[in-house]
């Protein structure tokens, strides 16, 4: 029993605590300001934005009652709709695309002004409960005259 504290310290050490590890991957110190437009009942959303604090970003959490009019006025298709709409420098972010992708995307230099998870895949960050399925999903891109192409694949580990 005197032992107990000490279990109990290490088990909130442990990675059963920590955020899901096949995001840590790519993880660096740069930090970037990103404005995060969701509904205040969203839980996946609170995840997603957990996920991008971890990954040193700095989050402008801004809760709405209608996401629509931030999805309208950044350009964002119907078709890569989610449940959430982001703002990084100029980079628009739709949905729960991974930190790494949106860091790697700014480190470039290209003519991609949006990166979007469509839908909510089961096992992107912030939908990657513990007893949740992982599924396979792409990042896809959209450039400035409305090319799309697949950014990034990430499987189910």
């Amino acid at each position: 029993m005197r032992n107990l504290p000490i279990l109990l310290l290490l088990l909130a050490s442990t990675s059963l605590f920590a955020e899901n590890p096949r995001w840590k991957s790519g993880l660096t110190d740069q930090r970037y300001d990103i404005t995060v437009y969701r509904s205040v009942s969203c839980g996946c959303c609170k995840g997603w934005i957990d996920h991008l604090e971890d990954h040193h970003f700095n989050v402008n959490d801004v809760t709405v009652d209608n996401v629509q009019p931030y999805k309208t006025k950044y350009g964002v298709p119907p078709k890569a709709a989610s449940c959430h709409t982001a703002v990084v420098n100029d980079l628009i972010v739709e949905g729960h695309v991974p930190a790494q992708d949106i860091k790697r995307l700014l480190g470039e230099k290209s003519d991609i002004r949006l990166l979007t998870v469509p839908g909510m895949p089961s096992g992107t960050p912030g939908m990657d409960m513990p007893e949740s399925r992982k599924d396979t999903f792409s990042v896809y891109s959209v450039t400035h005259v409305g090319e799309v192409g697949e950014y990034s694949r990430h499987s189910n580990y």
